[in-house]
């Protein structure tokens, strides 16, 4: 396939005031802007004689006389029109109603009907934004007939320069008329299809880094991901009936194409079929790549679970020591005998003498059970050391108090 020109922008690039592409739309393709037409709407012309451009820019009403002349191949494009700029030519080309209102409407899926004496076309032109991952589209509808091509451009973002850019660069077919017009048009709208497939992959092929990069953002990743998603998704709404219509234009009985011009259709189908295959195998991966980052994110959870429950189950064992003495229920010795090792030894302190221990009958000295002032004092002891246990405590030191008094001392057991 041919390449578009290097002065000629992309398919379906954004209107940008007052350039497009380098090129402002009023100025695109100027030579064959009409200075006079019965349309309200813009209109380009063209002629071609024996195979050669003979006239452009001509008025449209002066279309049916060329077309008497059964050398003459003339081209029309028709830039926004309404119904009743479309009016104008049915009764020139005598088109159908139900072909003038698809191409008045928006939105019609691409496709090739058959009329009596001509064919319909509806075809998109594309564009991709490698910064945003958006595609863009651009309406096209065109009315093939023997010795007539007209396309209408439902707006200024097809660059119908670039398609005669195309017709320029390859003159030694213009003696093939109606088919080597449809060729460039058809040549163009695909070659956009392809690069913008193209893109779609190199996007990809990003986001997969950024997928399994160590400072990857999961937002930024999935939210990349689902304006691919939808961006291809857009584009084989576009991309797939192309290969229906383009195979139907290769039928013979249609008389549209002549034998050294099947080639050349062929390798637009070649390229479509591509570029269908491709959209399907791209659809598949980011689809893959949005189910890997929500399993990467979940491996990322369990790794911070096992961590956590790591530290959880190093701290469980100084929580549980501290717990269980902390807990207000009797523990192992608790109300015996061997229980008051631990505190008999501040009964030796000469701070604790002046307390209510140090007085006669304290429970440090074995010859005398403790008297009720020293199990008061015992009690407020326990209760500043263990306030949880304090009533028990004090229940308990009642307890001990009776059992000492009920026993002879120790003077008096020798």
């Amino acid at each position: 396939m041919t390449a578009p020109q290097p002065d000629s922008p992309a398919i379906g690039a954004v209107d940008e005031p007052p350039g497009f592409g380098g090129r402002h739309p009023d100025k695109m393709a100027a030579s064959a802007l009409c200075a006079s037409t019965p349309t309200k709407c813009q209109a380009r012309t063209r002629l071609y004689r024996h195979g050669v451009l003979e006239h452009e820019g001509f008025p449209v009403e002066e279309i049916s006389e060329y077309l008497r002349d059964e050398s003459a191949v003339v081209w029309l494009d028709l830039r926004d029109p309404d119904r009743a700029d479309l009016e104008v030519l049915s009764a020139e080309f005598g088109l159908h109603p139900v072909a003038i209102e698809d191409a008045v409407h928006d939105h019609e899926r691409p496709k090739l009907d058959r009329y009596n004496g001509y064919l319909f076309l509806a075809a998109y032109g594309v564009r991709l934004d490698a910064d945003t991952g958006e595609l863009d589209t651009s309406e096209l509808a065109a009315f093939i007939t023997k010795r007539a091509l007209v396309t209408v451009r439902k707006d200024d973002r097809f660059d119908i320069g670039a398609v005669l850019a195309y017709w320029d660069a390859n003159p030694d077919l213009a003696k093939f008329g109606v088919g080597y017009l449809l060729h460039g048009l058809l040549d163009h709208i695909v070659d956009g299809h392809f690069a913008a497939v193209r893109g779609l992959d190199d996007a990809i092929e990003v986001l997969e880094d950024q997928l399994f990069s160590d400072d990857s953002a999961d937002r930024d990743v999935q939210r990349r991901s689902f304006q691919l998603r939808k961006s291809l998704v857009l584009l084989r709404r576009v991309v797939l009936p192309m290969r229906e219509v383009v195979n139907a234009l290769m039928r013979r009985d249609l008389h549209l194409l002549n034998d050294p011009m099947q080639p050349y259709y062929q390798d637009v189908y070649d390229h479509v079929l591509r570029a269908t295959e491709w959209t399907e195998s791209l659809r598949d991966l980011v689809t893959t790549i949005l189910e890997t980052n929500l399993t990467i994110q979940g491996n990322r959870m369990n790794i911070i679970t096992k961590k956590v429950t790591s530290w959880a189950a190093i701290v469980a064992v100084p929580t549980f020591v501290t717990g269980f003495y902390g807990m207000n229920v009797p523990y192992p010795d608790y109300g015996r005998q061997p229980g008051w090792v631990f505190p008999s030894p501040s009964c030796s302190s000469p701070r604790s003498r002046s307390t209510s221990f140090s007085s006669a009958g304290t429970g440090c000295r074995r010859d005398h059970p403790p008297g009720p002032a020293t199990s008061l004092g015992a009690a407020n002891w326990m209760r500043t050391t263990n306030p949880l246990g304090a009533r028990r405590t004090v229940m308990e030191l009642a307890r001990y108090s009776a059992r000492c008094a009920r026993r002879k001392p120790t003077s008096q057991r020798w």
